[in-house]
């Protein structure tokens, strides 16, 4: 084991290199200088929308030690007392009736996730360092500068040598068509559903609603109807393709998703999150576009919703809370991710020098607001008060950071590259072992987009770590600039599904993590 939690495997010696140090402007900001009021503010409106049902716990349970307290004499007595009160019976029983009726019509159906899958390429799409810095050579569309450039990043990235590239990448010179791509496509889409179906025993006829999230590849048909051909769902099904998310796609298709399951009752959704390499490669020489060649790879993820009451018996998690966060309005964070042509007409995806601190802007605001939904009290008035003493009293307070550890067993950070995971296991105060499944995934997969946060959950089941109540945080970044958050809970002690993607190498990836 090095590099903090990458694991050691057969020829892995990008990742066994220590890395530089971050420079200080491409560094999230620290969380401890400033916390904005309002999305704080907007945090806690939720925790009050609930504070009604929490006002009624103390009252019932005052009821039910009165009435346990009552004898014979007593309730013979309540008896003779209500008979001279009919109208007051008819009042109050209508009201509790009507208050019954309201409840059970507006809140919310819970959602269950039944399984999940993740895409496991075939060995011979792997592109271990050496295979790929040669062909970048070949092409011929590289200098020797971006060709030094990509292999310092791949040395930096914390990728290993295993992760994988399409088909068309591994052809001299590279063939990126349209038929490649929709190739690739379609092995990683309908590779994570065929898994998913063998291993639910769920018929696609069965599945009403149909989300898929791809941000670079939008064909015509879409990648939705690709799927709904290829497994001929039926013909109501409510489908939806979103494009251009980024990597925080996978969060919103699970919003999506629920939202559609609180309309649509006794039925399945289907979640799929992929991203295409294949067209989306960059052959220019721009610095800031290369770096997604380093780092992307091929992978995806088909997850199982469902909003029938029999299904928790065998579903793995409950939906707990999702939580947005859209930065789109700011121009900076509008254009840190950005797909656009380079000088010599190239088109690439193009990655600001801004990203670090727009990303950590993104997280603050997300997790600010997240926060009053999951935090124990204790943590709640610890920050708050802080945070009061400051505004009022302009005192030179730093304002408490809750610690989230408290709130969360396990975390699925995007596995968008090391220095990402790197600052928030500092800045959320976590522990190695808690970044531990986004560093492996990272190592193994490399950055799968929206799906990696998948794999990172199919790292801590395949490592046997959640138990029953357990609480997981999936937290995503993605262009836009957005930052998403998914929180779910164990309904049992989880055990991996069959033909999982760590199912012959879990034991290469270990959990004494020293840091170096």
């Amino acid at each position: 084991m090095n590099q903090r939690g990458v694991a050691t495997t057969n020829g892995g010696s990008g990742s066994g290199s220590v890395g530089v140090r971050i420079q200080q402007s491409r560094r999230l900001p620290d969380f401890l200088q400033s916390v904005n009021l309002k999305y704080v503010k907007l945090g806690y409106h939720y925790l009050i929308s609930n504070l009604l049902t929490l006002c009624f716990i103390p009252a019932i349970a005052a009821l039910s030690i009165q009435v346990s307290q009552m004898n014979l004499d007593d309730l013979r007595q309540l008896w003779l007392h209500l008979q001279y009160n009919l109208v007051s019976i008819i009042i109050c029983s209508a009201i509790l009736v009507f208050g019954l009726t309201v409840y059970i019509m507006t809140r919310p159906r819970p959602v269950y996730l039944v399984d999940y899958s993740c895409y496991r390429p075939p060995d011979h799409l792997k592109a271990p360092y050496g295979r790929f810095l040669e062909h970048s050579r070949l092409t011929g569309d590289f200098d020797e500068s971006s060709l030094e450039f990509q292999r310092k990043i791949l040395e930096r990235s914390g990728l290993g040598e295993e992760t994988y590239v399409p088909k068309a990448m591994h052809s001299i010179p590279p063939t990126p068509s349209m038929a490649a791509a929709r190739e690739e496509a379609e092995e990683v889409m309908f590779g994570a559903l065929d898994t998913l179906l063998r291993n639910t025993n769920v018929s696609p006829k069965d599945i009403g609603i149909l989300v898929v999230n791809c941000s670079l590849f939008n064909p015509t048909p879409s990648l939705s109807a690709m799927i709904v051909n290829k497994y001929k769902l039926r013909g109501n099904i409510r489908s939806f393709n979103l494009g251009g998310m980024g990597c925080s796609a996978g969060v919103i298709a699970v919003d999506l998703a629920k939202d559609l399951l609180q309309v649509h009752r006794n039925t399945y959704a289907v979640v799929v999150s992929t991203e295409n390499i294949t067209q989306n490669w960059y052959f220019g020489n721009s610095k800031s576009m290369l770096i997604p060649n380093c780092l992307f790879r091929v992978g995806g993820s088909a997850v199982l919703l469902s909003n029938k009451s029999n299904d928790r018996r065998r579903a793995k998690y409950k939906l707990i809370h999702v939580v947005r966060t859209h930065r789109g309005a700011d121009d900076k964070a509008f254009r840190c991710v950005y797909q656009e042509q380079d000088d010599a007409g190239k088109i690439g995806v193009s990655l600001s020098k801004d990203l670090m601190a727009i990303a950590g802007g993104a997280l603050k605001t997300n997790i600010t607001t997240l926060g009053p939904l999951v935090l124990p009290i204790s943590e709640q008035l610890l920050f708050f008060t802080t945070l009061v003493v400051k505004k009022l009293f302009n005192a030179s307070v730093k304002p408490y950071i809750p610690d989230f550890k408290l709130a969360f067993d396990h975390f699925c950070i995007h596995a968008g590259g090391r220095a990402v995971i790197d600052e928030l296991e500092k800045n959320l105060q976590l522990l190695p072992i808690h970044v531990e499944a986004s560093r492996m995934t990272l190592h193994r997969f490399g950055n799968t987009s929206s799906s990696s946060i998948w794999y990172e959950l199919a790292y801590i089941e395949a490592k046997g770590r959640i138990r029953n109540r357990n609480r997981i945080w999936q937290i995503a970044f993605g262009s836009g600039f957005k930052c998403n958050s998914a929180v779910w809970q164990a309904l049992r002690n989880v055990k991996p599904s069959s033909n999982g993607p760590w199912e012959d190498c879990i034991d290469n990836y270990y959990s004494d993590i020293v840091d170096i």
